[in-house]
């Protein structure tokens, strides 16, 4: 047999590309943890070296071992005080979401509404909350209610707005359907306006759980003066006047990691909503 009748050999392309995209997948997974945990660990390298050889005094930056030994040693004043944080902030980014849904609701469903709430919302929004805490401190009885008040407040407005937004966004021709199957308001609602709206709530919702948090903090600052004790923008405010500033930065990070897993949380229930349906969660090949 020549070689004119041989039969060509075909790769298995097919195969070869599955591989090296599968290839690609899994060291994205892997420098997904890998490089923000790398950059983690060099920078508090680089801040114990620079602490330790220009012999840095404490009381100006504290070394991160100093740091480790304050969050064990006062762990009983600490955790505590996260846990009142931690609360303030989940009670206020409740309160956002329930209240933000009904009314973005209630606008999407009366126009008379809208025009006449809407603009109040935004002056919450705009006025700073540093402006409103020390009135809610002298007319609310209860320095916990006027600090859930503030962070409620500064969380309130992106779950309004995006829900908002997102009941409005639905799809006229799909709209048009609905009116020619004589859809009542409820199955609208429920079937067209609320899945619609489900991506835009979500991005409200990743933005409304920092700024509880930041919300929170920033009413702690101000109420806490009065010696509320409240959680710990209060502990961290102590421990500058006491100028025991391992504390301080301990509380710093514990502050900092509540909104990292607020926000991972967030993201992943805004994974697990949209991941089977929606196009900005759905993987494609590349």
């Amino acid at each position: 047999m020549s070689l004119a009748d041989q039969a060509p050999v075909t790769l298995p392309t097919v195969d070869i590309e599955e591989q090296q995209r599968a290839r690609r997948e899994k060291i994205n997974r892997i420098a997904k943890w890998t490089l923000p945990s790398l950059v983690l660990v060099l920078s508090v390298l680089g801040w114990h070296l620079y602490v330790t050889l220009a012999e840095v005094p404490h009381y100006i930056l504290p070394g991160p071992v100093l740091v480790a030994q304050k969050m064990a040693e006062d762990r009983a004043l600490l955790w505590p005080a996260m846990l009142i944080t931690a609360r303030l902030t989940l009670l206020a980014l409740a309160m956002a979401v329930v209240g933000g849904v009904v009314l973005a609701v209630a606008f999407t469903q009366s126009k008379w509404a809208e025009m006449s709430f809407f603009p109040y919302a935004v002056i919450l929004q705009v006025t700073p909350v540093i402006a409103i805490a020390p009135l809610l401190q002298i007319y609310v009885e209860s320095a916990f209610v006027a600090a859930l008040l503030c962070a409620w407040i500064v969380a309130f407005f992106p779950i309004l707005s995006n829900t908002t937004i997102g009941l409005k966004s639905a799809d006229h021709n799909l709209s048009d359907l609905f009116t020619i199957y004589g859809a009542t308001r409820w199955q609208r609602l429920r079937y067209l306006a609320a899945p619609s709206a489900l991506p835009f709530f979500l991005g409200g919702l990743k933005i409304a759980g920092g700024l509880a948090l930041i919300g929170a903090v920033v009413a702690e600052f101000v109420i806490g003066r009065a010696g509320t004790g409240l959680g710990l923008a209060s502990t961290l405010l102590e421990a500058s006047y006491r100028f025991n500033f391992g504390r301080l930065y301990a509380a710093l990070i514990l502050i900092s990691l509540m909104g990292v897993v607020i926000f991972a949380v967030m993201s992943l229930i805004s994974h697990l909503a949209l991941r089977k349906w929606h196009e900005s969660a759905i993987k494609r090949e590349r």
